[in-house]
């Protein structure tokens, strides 16, 4: 008897929201965070969720427009035509209420925007899962549905006022983390995601998405978030390192170096590309002291030292070549 009348109350739910369900739509109950920098115009959307690969349906952006979060039951459109509306200078206040007017499932849609100019709002339809809600600060919203306590909202709200300083994308991480502390997804955790586009729109869109990031599956999603996050910070050292070295700026481009290698101080592939520099700088003695190490822990970069030289990205003597090569 109970399995016929659970039977029955599943058929009738799903006639009553077949209008709202389609094939490319996900049950994405989860909480989330829209934001922007006041200082460098930076935008970011963050999420969680017990949901499989969550950041392919409700995270979105553009450089110079604005970032969207689309959940509950999820209507992705909303992140593409939320932006173009945005892109043809509507708010995000005004491109999320149009939307809104024309969607017959809007009362199961949670929704926040937030433009290149700072205007944000966000929205939580009657028929969210409780605990549902959001709050809308100055640049910022969060939003939550289906939670385990009423908590999380206030508590990602928190987190994120009060670590004001801190890079945008450090900042949304720590408002997913607080959500997590106060309850979370009442199913639990699944996976996770960070976005964050320029303030500004350069016609290169190739360099404009500044971070995006994802755990599509992992008991620990935001743990491997933070771990990817701080990679993706440990390799911009890398960089900076890269570019001073074209600049013939050896210290500068040293102290980068270090500075990749303290955080990760196992990544072989940074230590590699150190000793390299290092070696077509003339410090042959440095190089190989550190290439010693690399090769004891695994041959194969060996190997590659040995084929660089042909695609000129080791420029040295062959008697050089060899003090590097044992």
């Amino acid at each position: 008897m109970k399995r016929s009348l659970l039977l029955i109350s599943l058929f009738f739910f799903a006639e009553a929201n077949a209008q709202f369900f389609k094939k490319d739509a996900g049950l994405a109950h989860t909480f989330s965070i829209v934001a922007r920098d006041t200082v460098t115009g930076e935008m970011a959307v963050g999420v969680q969720s017990h949901w499989f690969s969550v950041g392919t349906s409700v995270i979105w952006g553009e450089a110079g427009v604005g970032v969207v979060a689309t959940q509950s039951f999820v209507n992705k459109s909303y992140g593409i035509k939320g932006l173009e509306l945005m892109k043809k200078g509507k708010t995000a206040p005004e491109a999320l209420q149009k939307l809104l007017a024309a969607d017959e499932g809007r009362e199961v849609r949670q929704v926040a925007m937030i433009d290149a100019n700072g205007n944000v709002n966000s929205y939580t339809g009657k028929n969210c899962i409780d605990h549902a809600g959001n709050i809308v600060g100055k640049n910022y919203s969060v939003q939550s549905n289906m939670m385990l306590t009423d908590k999380v909202n206030a508590a990602m709200s928190k987190a994120f006022e009060s670590s004001e300083g801190k890079p945008l994308a450090e900042r949304v991480l720590l408002a997913l983390k607080a959500a997590q502390a106060a309850g979370g997804d009442i199913r639990g955790k699944q996976s996770a995601a960070i976005l964050v586009v320029a303030g500004k729109s350069t016609g290169q869109p190739w360099n404009e998405r500044l971070i995006d990031l994802r755990v599509d599956d992992s008991k620990a999603p935001l743990d491997e978030l933070d771990r990817l996050l701080k990679t993706f910070r440990a390799y911009e050292h890398m960089d900076k390192g890269d570019l001073a070295t074209e600049k013939n700026d050896m210290k500068l481009a040293m102290e980068e170096y270090g500075a990749a290698m303290k955080m990760f101080p196992d990544n072989l592939e940074m230590q590699y590309w150190t000793a390299i520099t290092l070696a077509n700088n003339k410090r042959i003695k440095d190089a190989a002291g550190l290439l010693q190490k690399i090769y004891k822990k695994d041959a194969n970069w060996r190997e590659l030292t040995k084929r660089l030289p042909k695609v000129n990205l080791l420029n040295v003597s062959a008697a050089d070549l060899q003090v590097l090569l044992k």
